[in-house]
């Protein structure tokens, strides 16, 4: 079984669920950025890795415009060497304009992370011999304003149904790439693996996330996950 297939098995599975508002219009990178998604994890994601780096869900300028996670334009052209056909999906916020890898706009966290690792390993390969990068879930939830609403602010009752499909979806990708360690980035994604993984034979942490919204995360982003990683005892 191949991670896109996981992917595209949990993108079917979920398109059978409803958001109320405040969620206006829910965005599946998955469907209609799918040739680079697949390109990413077809290219990327075969196992075992050492360290599977977990994310939360996209971000507006990077996976929900080049279907990879953390996908910043720049970096998933011209580092991972990632590119596409991005399409328009069903419906579209006026301003949250789907425009693939001709976006202008660089999402912070996604430069803060393959920054790092293109300056650790080099080139990407040696970074996933030992690393993948993916997200929990691969909606992103955007309000009537065009505001981003992230999955742990949605009512109970959705979060439930979400959280189902997407721990059953993780276990099956963790087994594809059998880890020794699950390390959120940030205390969302550890929580959910805990949740859906916390039975299974590996370790699990978490790293500051890169979002600019964090204060820590501006200081020093780079600095502070190194002395995270190196606490965890995962060698760069």
């Amino acid at each position: 079984m191949s991670l896109w297939q996981i992917h595209q098995d949990l993108s079917l599975e979920l398109s059978s669920l409803s958001f109320e508002q405040p969620v206006a219009l829910v965005y599946n990178p998955l469907e209609y950025a799918a040739e680079p998604a697949r390109r990413y994890f077809d290219r990327f994601g075969r196992g075992p890795k050492e360290v599977v780096l977990l994310g939360m869900n996209p971000g507006p300028w990077g996976m929900v415009q080049t279907g990879v996670p953390f996908g910043e334009v720049g970096f998933a052209r011209d580092w991972l060497g990632i590119e596409g056909v991005v399409e328009k999906p069903p419906h579209e916020h006026p301003k949250r304009p789907i425009e693939g890898f001709d976006c202008q706009r660089s999402e912070v966290s996604g430069r803060r992370l393959w920054g790092w690792a293109r300056d650790t390993f080099g080139d990407p390969e040696s970074f996933f011999s030992r690393f993948f990068v993916g997200n929990y879930c691969p909606l992103a939830f955007l309000e009537a304003s065009g505001r981003n609403r992230t999955p742990d602010k949605l009512p109970a009752a959705e979060r439930e149904s979400l959280f189902r499909l997407c721990d059953h979806a993780l276990r099956r990708w963790i087994e594809v790439l059998d880890p020794r360690w699950v390390v959120g980035i940030g205390k969302f994604a550890e929580t959910r693996a805990r949740s859906a993984l916390g039975d299974l034979p590996i370790s699990i942490g978490t790293i500051l996330h890169p979002s600019p919204a964090s204060p820590a995360a501006n200081r020093g982003w780079v600095e502070a996950v190194e002395r995270q990683f190196f606490g965890l005892g995962i060698d760069l």
